[in-house]
């Protein structure tokens, strides 16, 4: 079967630039790929043809010798052989070469990203982000606060600057992986990449570790922070400090520290959102009469109430913005206030018989309620004879 035309099979024009053919290549590669194609059969061939045309292609001598000659180019002795048998174009041999060049590009995602061998050095490790719980009463939920807090973390080390070299001297690059802090292994046609044993992923060694901090280049340490608490907070807030947390190995950027509150369940006060609760009690006259009663806020002020006659325990009064303010937007929330109509206790007898008289006044002025205990006192009657 003779062989198709290199452009041909990844979709170009011969006068493709280096460029174009890789992003060919990797375009067909992806389109090709036999674990994508398990229902072609020929998926296979394609693919390793494909991979052969790039090897002859990314190579600028071949390039040319290939647009002077075509495939004679690499037969007989005008490519020379490699050694393994491979002859010096388009053979089987070169399939994973030209696999591995767009490696990072396909897969590079998958296998945590980086570039290739030599390509640069391996980023400084930045420090993990930390979490602290910060418990305020409603009141500092209410009008907001600067609170200073301790936060036990890893910080820079003096002693070495943060580098983790005695002295404050420079890590050199890690042999084995050349600074990128990976190390590849090829397994036919595929590359496995690994995390360099020597370095620990850092790209870097340290011949002459700082014995302030035994190379790691930060040492424990509690640090206060001040931090801006603003009005409106709930449970469950999250209020992020950039670059507060712990610090980067040998130098690497800090993470971020995150502040969770909790509110204090309070005494007087429930709140549900911006809008809070308050259970007020009232005595049997205030309620059947009416008058008015002063209820605390939670600004720490006093705010006085009507109540309306008659009023009967659970009745609900609204006061208007006496909430919590809120966190987004402006403006706040109501308070409710739900009125407990207190029973007397511990009468006197003078408070009993004035009671008995009451009752005996409700009775004569309601004749429907004197019907009724009537009737109970009836069945009681019946009931005992």
């Amino acid at each position: 079967m003779a062989k198709r035309d290199y452009y041909e099979v990844l979709g170009l024009s011969k006068g493709a630039s280096a460029e174009e053919i890789k992003k060919a290549y990797r375009k067909k590669a992806k389109e090709l790929h036999p674990d994508r194609n398990s229902d072609n059969p020929d998926s296979e061939r394609q693919f390793k043809e494909a991979g052969e045309a790039y090897d002859a292609l990314k190579d600028p001598d071949k390039k040319a010798a290939y647009d002077r000659f075509g495939h004679a180019a690499f037969e007989g002795g005008m490519g020379g052989p490699r050694p393994g048998g491979g002859m010096g174009g388009g053979g089987q041999g070169d399939f994973a070469s030209a696999f591995s060049d767009v490696f990072d590009d396909l897969f590079g995602d998958f296998m945590g990203g980086g570039g290739r061998a030599g390509g640069g050095r391996q980023r400084a490790s930045r420090g993990s982000d930390l979490r602290y719980n910060l418990r305020v009463t409603l009141e500092e939920a209410y009008s907001g606060l600067q609170k200073t807090i301790k936060v036990p973390t890893a910080v820079g080390c003096d002693a070495c600057n943060g580098s983790g070299a005695e002295g404050g001297g420079e890590p050199t690059t890690c042999p084995t992986c050349s600074g990128m802090g990976k190390v590849r292994a090829q397994q036919g046609f595929f590359t496995v990449e690994r995390t360099c044993p020597t370095c620990g992923g850092l790209g870097q060694i340290i011949k002459n570790p700082c014995k302030s901090c035994q190379g790691q280049g930060r040492t424990q340490k509690e640090r206060a922070l001040s931090v801006n608490i603003p009005a409106g907070v709930e449970t469950g807030t999250r209020i992020r400090l950039a670059g507060e947390g712990e610090a980067g190995m040998r130098g690497g950027p800090s993470g971020d520290l995150y502040i969770f509150i909790d509110v204090a369940k309070h005494d007087l006060f429930e709140r549900e959102e911006v809008n809070l609760f308050c259970r007020v009690p009232v005595s049997v006259i205030k309620a059947a009469l009416g008058g008015d009663i002063e209820v605390p806020t939670i600004d720490g002020g006093r705010s006085r109430v009507k109540i309306p006659a008659g009023s009967q325990s659970g009745r609900q009064m609204r006061l208007r913005s006496k909430g919590m303010p809120a966190l987004r937007g402006g403006g706040h929330g109501d308070m409710f206030i739900e009125l407990a109509v207190e029973t007397p206790v511990n009468l006197t007898s003078k408070q009993k018989e004035l009671l008995r008289e009451f009752e005996a006044l409700s009775e004569d002025n309601n004749p429907e309620s004197k019907t009724f205990f009537s009737s109970v006192k009836n069945f009681w009657d019946a009931m005992k004879s």
